[in-house]
């Protein structure tokens, strides 16, 4: 798949860029140049990254984004929007929007000052200033009509607004508190829309009661440690709401593209089926214990385990590098060329 996508994209560069919002899924370091605790840029993240550097990436290596924007034959790493030192050139084939901590509900960005998703679409404002500054107005516009676009995030708004810390359980059962959050997705989709942008894929949710943080939460002994089944249902009915919402978005916005990523297809397959990847241990992360560290608790004097390849999880929250390549694989394969297969409208 790899080498069809490279050779689709050198002919006919059907994606001059690639632009990317949501959470530490997608965030390349934008979380360095903000004040707040969570960020990845310092060891032992970035161990495996190309020249051992923690570039504020939350995984030992590169995450999704990255090896789309590689497949798709646009570039190798996708670099920060917020980075004081981003070139015109690197501006011109997109960046990354995402900032680690975030989400559709401004409440999960209330406490850690992280960028919430609202603000992402602020940021793709001044963006799309500067880049019109760089190519003028005209070609920004045909830039933003062809960029791949990918929103990754939802898992923060449950973990911190309902499971872990119920704040919202007050005001929403789950079902009500999904249907908000689709309800701030689908303005998001609009603005992003109005502003510009056609190619758009949107992640669902992962199997969020099989990350080593949530078996922590549910499981005092260590012993017991398993997915919780009741998030990973709860993660399933929004994924199927998500995907029956995309098509009813998609018929009233003319020319646009909007696809569907299931991650819970090919993050539950590497969990259940590890050893068909060259996993050995998925309930706890490569970083410390596995069970809590994250961020600013997985740092120098932590100590972490000596292959992260054979660990799915590089802390108790993000995946590795490994991983990532597998779910940005099963992305590449079913998700893309919906978004450039079908129709006259990829002349950009």
């Amino acid at each position: 798949m790899r080498s069809i996508l490279n050779a689709t994209s050198e002919a006919a560069k059907l994606f001059p860029a690639i632009l990317i919002f949501g959470d530490s899924t997608a965030d390349t370091g934008n979380n360095n140049y903000i004040a707040t605790l969570f960020k990845g840029n310092h060891l032992p993240y970035g161990r495996d990254f190309p020249g051992q550097v923690p570039t504020g990436r939350f995984s030992n290596g590169k995450p999704v984004p990255d090896f789309i924007a590689s497949a798709a034959g646009i570039k190798e790493t996708v670099p920060p929007f917020l980075d004081p030192d981003l070139e015109d050139g690197q501006l011109c084939t997109g960046v990354s929007f995402a900032s680690g901590g975030s989400g559709f509900d401004d409440l999960t960005t209330a406490v850690s000052g992280v960028i919430p998703m609202s603000k992402q679409l602020e940021y793709l404002k001044k963006y799309i200033q500067r880049l019109s500054k760089v190519v003028g107005e005209e070609e920004a516009k045909k830039i933003l009509r062809g960029a791949l676009v990918i929103i990754s995030a939802g898992t923060n708004d449950f973990i911190f607004n309902f499971y872990d810390i119920p704040t919202r359980r007050i005001q929403f059962n789950i079902s009500e508190y999904q249907d908000f959050l689709l309800g701030r997705l689908r303005e998001f989709i609009l603005e992003l829309y109005d502003l510009g942008c056609r190619k758009i894929a949107v992640a669902g949710l992962p199997p969020v009661g099989c990350l080593p943080i949530q078996m922590t939460a549910k499981f005092k002994n260590p012993e017991d440690r398993k997915c919780v089944e009741d998030e990973n249902l709860d993660a399933r009915a929004y994924n199927y709401k998500l995907a029956n919402l995309l098509p009813q978005i998609k018929s009233v916005l003319p020319k646009s593209k909007i696809a569907y990523a299931d991650v819970y297809k090919p993050m539950i397959d590497l969990t259940n089926h590890p050893q068909k990847y060259g996993f050995l241990e998925t309930k706890t992360g490569c970083c410390g214990t596995g069970y809590v560290e994250a961020g600013p608790l997985c740092n120098e004097l932590t100590q972490t385990c000596p292959n992260s390849s054979q660990h799915l999880f590089w802390d108790s929250i993000h995946p590795c590098e490994s991983a990532y390549y597998y779910i940005s694989l099963f992305i590449e394969e079913q998700v893309l060329p919906q978004l450039f297969f079908g129709d006259s409208t990829n002349v950009y």
